[in-house]
């Protein structure tokens, strides 16, 4: 692909979009989007020289090569006389060859690069002989006998390297395999019914989709298809994973395919934000008699704050139903004891999105907005609000907390006979024996919630060994916190190596650093190998098959601020991204609905069988006198009797009183 004798023959996608070439986009994204799809970036020519490279001048991006555009662009660029195809000459294309050699060679399998190491240690030992003075004839004779290899082939290797250094024998010498063998035919129409099949929500295994293909639309047809391997092949290598994973699973699990935001708190302090939200406990508890003298049994609900830094239990109230009361005693505790937070994070339900608590915040996602609402409790003391993504727990710290306090409270001792299990089929064998008196149950809590605060150990970004209660405090005694006033409280009291890439992104890990590409989504799961800077991990890696096959080169993906929103952008852009990608991939796949699917059937009138009992059993009877019928006895085939036959054998029959 050098340029020989002067011509254009690189072009970059802003390039393209000026030209206005036929068989390409228009704009500029489009022809990016193409060339993502396409691969552009990772195609070689036919001896392994890149078809993109990094573009010169201002802008940087890559420049792609003529022989990856279409015919039809080609065409109209030589028409144009904008660029031109390379002289046919040899000793350019070998000095292109040299120059390019071990780019092309990084890229090659592990077989490939033993294969030319194979043949350097040839082409050692002929020269190892050449230089104590024997002959050409008799050193190639020579190396034939110790290396098990032909005269003619040490000729072959030496004509490989012929004007090249010693340095660059390895790419010179290794081989350029076309690959081989023919690809099996699939007929059109029963491969597009086969994905149609196997590319259902109901999401039927390929067997199935394979047999119901045979049946209904090749056996019909007449056709022959290849094994259920073969196509199972074909169709992983040309369907898109991430397609497979939309249609069989639905958008939201494409969701798995990119990596989740890791969020950083290393940068706040105590008392910086605080994460309020509710927790129904699995216990049966009393709260008193109602009105009619009885007893008053349910769950209880916990409306708790914690603080996002240290991830410290700073206040908490107990009541029987998640309300703004609820959340408004808490705020009161964690003023009292704690002082005014900066800012709050919280989920948009009922309690917390309440105009009593949140009223005056724009983006509560809960209730009419009027003008005239009330200034809720946290605009009213400048606490800022953010409101987490709705069913996305880990949005919220809390939530986190929350199960380990499952362990803490909802199992202790005094709780025993009140545990209602986490599911509905995971009840203990003493269900529904008690029901905890209201002020046991608030002292079981507060004890549960001390010793999550005081336990060692603790392994978060913040804590680092240490307890939540002491990390908080060692923030606390440094940090300026808003301390509240007894108008504050009456405000909150009154009403207004070779490592395995992830099972689902495909992202890898190294040193508590993440990397990831859009090509690795391809290869979740797999053993890889990773190549990296081991004194600077902040560069990208790059990333190979077990085979040694080059894949891509996979930035690391840095650990976001825990409050930056930008960073929250960022994330739902790139699931944007994938969720578009994949939706242009399975519109490609021209898959059949469910009603065409069943169109395209072909069933087979089935005839029905010539079955003839051969053996009449007489109708027995209950008594002494019951008929007994030896089986040597029976009558012959009823198809070998005549009818007046059969009926008057019939006629003989008498019932036993």
């Amino acid at each position: 692909m050098i340029e020989l004798g002067g011509g254009k023959t690189w072009f970059t996608s802003l390039e393209l979009e000026k030209l206005a070439l036929p068989g390409l986009p228009k704009n500029k994204r489009k022809i990016n989007e193409r060339a993502a799809d396409e691969n552009w970036a990772l195609q070689v020519d036919d001896d392994g020289q890149p078809r993109a490279r990094k573009a010169s001048g201002r802008g940087g991006g890559l420049e792609y090569h003529i022989s990856l555009l279409p015919d039809a662009s080609r065409a109209e660029l030589v028409r144009r006389g904008l660029a031109w195809v390379p002289a046919n000459d040899e000793d350019a294309v070998k000095i292109a060859r040299q120059a390019h050699g071990w780019a092309w060679y990084e890229m090659q399998s592990d077989k490939v690069k033993a294969d030319a190491q194979a043949r350097a240690k040839v082409l050692d030992m002929f020269e190892g002989l050449i230089s104590t003075g024997m002959n050409r004839t008799a050193a190639a004779s020579a190396t034939h006998q110790a290396m098990k290899v032909s005269v003619a082939t040490v000729y072959n290797y030496l004509e490989l390297v012929k004007g090249v250094a010693r340095a660059d024998y390895l790419p010179a010498l290794a081989p350029r395999r076309k690959g081989g063998g023919k690809e099996a035919e699939v007929d059109d129409g029963a491969f597009q019914y086969l994905k149609s099949e196997y590319l259902r929500p109901e999401r039927p295994t390929f067997s199935s989709c394979y047999f119901q293909t045979q049946k209904f639309y090749a056996g019909p047809r007449g056709l022959t298809l290849p094994s259920e391997k073969t196509l199972l092949r074909k169709l992983q290598r040309e369907v898109d994973p991430r397609v497979i994973v939309a249609m069989r699973k639905g958008m939201d699990a494409v969701r798995n395919m990119v990596p989740p935001q890791q969020r950083s708190k290393a940068h706040m302090f105590a008392m910086d934000m605080v994460n309020i939200d509710g927790h129904k406990f699995d216990v049966f508890v009393n709260f008193g008699k109602d009105a009619s003298g009885k007893d008053i049994i349910a769950r209880p609900m916990m409306v708790a704050i914690q603080d996002v830094y240290s991830s410290m239990m700073l206040a908490w109230r107990i009541g029987d139903t998640e309300s703004a009361l609820l959340t408004r005693l808490a705020f009161a505790d964690l003023f009292k004891n704690y002082g005014i937070p900066n800012r709050c994070l919280m989920d948009n339900g009922r309690a917390f999105a309440s105009k009593w608590v949140t009223g005056g915040v724009r983006n509560r996602f809960r209730f009419t907005i009027r003008e005239d609402d009330p200034r809720g409790l946290l605009p009213a003391l400048g606490i800022g609000v953010q409101f987490a993504q709705p069913y996305s727990g880990q949005s919220k710290p809390i939530e986190r907390s929350f199960r380990t306090l499952a362990d803490f409270v909802a199992k202790d001792i005094r709780c025993s006979g009140a545990y209602t299990g986490n599911h509905i089929d995971n009840k203990p064998e003493n269900y529904g024996t008690k029901a905890v008196p209201l002020a046991v149950f608030v002292q079981v809590v507060a004890d549960g919630i001390a010793a999550y605060n005081e336990r060692e150990g603790r392994r978060t970004e913040t804590a680092n060994g240490a307890s939540f209660q002491a990390t908080f405090q060692a923030s606390y005694e440094v940090s300026p916190i808003g301390k509240a006033s007894p108008e504050h409280l009456r405000l909150a009291l009154l009403t207004g190596e070779k490592l395995k890439a992830h099972r689902k992104d495909g992202s890898v890990k190294i040193v508590g650093n993440r990397y990831w590409s859009r090509e690795l989504s391809r290869h979740a799961g797999q053993l890889l190998t990773i190549r990296f800077d081991p004194d600077d991990l902040s560069l990208p890696v790059h990333v190979y098959s077990m085979a040694g096959d080059y894949i891509c080169s996979a930035d690391r993906i840095g650990a976001s601020q825990f409050d930056k929103v930008e960073d929250a952008q960022r994330q739902k852009k790139t699931l944007g991204d994938m969720r578009k990608t994949v939706r242009r991939l399975r519109d490609q796949q021209d898959l059949l609905n469910a009603q065409q699917v069943e169109g395209q059937r072909r069933y087979t009138e089935q005839a029905e069988p010539d079955m003839v009992a051969n053996v009449i059993r007489p109708a027995r009877f209950h008594g002494n006198a019951a008929v007994k019928i030896a089986s040597n006895a029976l009558p012959a085939p009823i198809h070998n009797q005549p009818q007046e036959d059969f009926i008057a054998a019939m006629g003989r029959l008498r019932p036993v009183e």
